[in-house]
């Protein structure tokens, strides 16, 4: 696994399975990088928070029981929407973590609560720091430059791009990608902003990333696309953007 490097702190890009026993060996590998005996994590639900208050805190209580039986200690970051993010209890928390997991659910609602919030801001100090950030589905797009949304009412296509956190600079993703055909990620891919790599990752598969270069963890694997050009990339495999 890349970790250990000074510098920025490692990006883990999940394409599904947050807090499952899929992830287990993996989440567990990124803790005994960090080198503390009681790693501090900080579980971020906030892409869940348009499904509900009973989904919201049930992703929340999720990832602190599994990085709970990870060794680690875990705290819940309750950042429902931008109001939550400029909260400075939920910044105190990012700012002492070691590891940040950001849940899955809605980009969009991620990004425009997060991207220029207080808690934003501490998100990139801590990544600056050498924390880890780790983001599944919704939270891995939105780790990136940018990522789509769908358009809302009746036109839903073409799609919508929003700024992201910007933490994998000319880059997108493109989460369960082995979920549907692949013919409609192609279409996602010939949509994207110009210059941009698109990361397709398959479920219960992640890919970690220092200084440029990433490697692939878990049972599935990695679609780079450039332009229309497509590299694969297995579980070990390791390649740059």
């Amino acid at each position: 696994m890349l970790t250990g490097m000074p510098g920025s702190g490692p990006i883990v890009l999940v394409g599904s399975g947050e807090f499952l026993p899929a992830m287990r060996q993996i989440d567990a590998a990124l803790l005994a990088a960090i080198g503390r005996s009681r790693p501090r994590v900080a579980i971020v639900p906030t892409a869940s928070w348009p499904d509900g208050e009973q989904v919201f805190r049930r992703w929340a209580t999720m990832g602190v029981e599994h990085f709970s039986t990870l060794g680690a200690e875990v705290e819940a970051v309750l950042v429902r929407d931008g109001f939550d993010a400029d909260d400075s209890a939920h910044v105190q928390a990012i700012g002492e973590a070691d590891l940040i997991y950001l849940s899955g659910g809605k980009p969009g609602h991620l990004s425009e609560s997060l991207v220029g919030s207080a808690v934003g801001d501490a998100l990139l100090a801590a990544h600056a720091r050498g924390a880890t950030l780790a983001g599944c589905s919704a939270g891995a797009m939105a780790l990136a430059d940018r990522h789509f949304e769908f358009r809302k009412r009746r036109m839903v296509w073409p799609l919508r791009w929003e700024d992201g956190l910007d933490l994998v600079p000319g880059a997108l993703v493109i989460p369960h990608y082995d979920f549907f055909p692949e013919a409609l990620a192609a279409m996602f891919v010939l949509q994207a902003p110009r210059g941009l790599v698109t990361l397709g990752i398959d479920e219960e598969t992640a890919v970690v990333g220092q200084d440029g270069a990433w490697q692939v963890h878990g049972v599935g694997r990695v679609t780079v696309w450039r332009g229309r050009r497509r590299q694969r990339f297995r579980r070990g495999e390791v390649f740059r953007i």
